[in-house]
């Protein structure tokens, strides 16, 4: 049973985070953040999707954070960078767990925010990005969609906008589903405007700090990226170019490339390759947490 914490209360809303201990707990940390496209989700975590981790020691701090489009970038990372530094802080006390060891686990939107925890001045032992991103301005977000136009009913601006106004929330179970304002920002190809605020045909230098891609010093952590080479909706390039920015600042790190993986391949648990990848990040993060 998970015991939830409140890390962060701002005016209009307080952002919890859940904790699972492992029954052999090593003492080391790891922080598991949801996708969603920085839209919809939360911490309520399935938990096979954590089951790797709490069999091998790991305490897992789930975390939420506020979502687009009511919340902007800036805040959505803020409130990323105060969870880790309330685990940080509180992580032995309410945990009895060594939070200096930490490692940071995400998927998809999650896996993007995984990446941009390697770019704080404080930041984990290592991060396992599963199909996440380091790009946030590239025709895959800042361009219609044509799987989008093609294989979903196109959502009119009404529709997209009827289900995410409102207050800020940190759980889409708040709100209306979001899908079809992601859907919308897809086939419109306008999802950085409405998750950044800024328009990066215009103003894309705006972006530049939250593209971890672009800012991946010497300092940055050992990473450990899984992606599927058929991503539909995360391309498979960014993991490769982010593979690329690593290794010309000389970071520790590593590809696992799913053959014919679609975007959440790690549900399918049958996979061979996917049964042979959990091995692989287990061991990662015994070597860097």
């Amino acid at each position: 049973m998970a015991k939830t914490h409140i890390y962060k209360t701002t005016p209009n809303c307080k952002i919890h985070l859940d904790l699972h201990r492992p029954s052999n707990p090593t003492g080391h940390v790891i922080v598991w953040i949801h996708g969603g496209a920085l839209i919809g989700g939360s911490r309520e975590v399935n938990p096979a999707r954590i089951s790797h981790y709490l069999d091998n020691g790991y305490t897992v701090f789930s975390i939420d954070y506020r979502l687009a489009p009511e919340t902007k970038l800036p805040d959505i990372i803020e409130d990323v960078r105060d969870a880790l530094l309330w685990v940080l802080t509180n992580g032995e006390t309410v945990a009895d767990v060594d939070p200096t060891r930490m490692g940071v686990v995400g998927h998809s939107a999650g896996g993007y925010l995984s990446l941009m925890t390697g770019t704080f001045d404080t930041p984990p032992n290592a991060i396992v990005p599963f199909y996440g991103y380091g790009d946030l301005i590239g025709d895959w977000y800042a361009k219609p969609d044509e799987f989008y136009r093609t294989t979903q009913p196109l959502v009119t601006e009404e529709d997209a906008f009827a289900a995410v106004t409102g207050p800020p929330v940190t759980n889409s179970d708040e709100r209306p589903g979001p899908t079809k304002f992601y859907l919308y920002c897809r086939q419109q190809g306008i999802w950085p405007q409405h998750i950044g605020g800024w328009d990066p045909s215009t103003d894309a230098e705006s972006f530049h700090p939250y593209c971890p891609e672009r800012n991946v010093t010497e300092h940055y952590p050992p990473t450990l990226m899984l992606h599927g080479d058929k991503d539909t909706d995360v391309p498979y390039e960014l993991s490769v170019r982010m593979a690329s920015a690593l290794k010309d600042q000389g970071i520790t790190h590593d590809l696992i490339t799913i053959d014919g993986g679609g975007h959440g391949f790690d549900g399918r648990q049958d996979d061979p390759q996917v049964l042979a990848a959990w091995p692989r990040v287990i061991a990662f993060l015994k070597e860097h947490v």
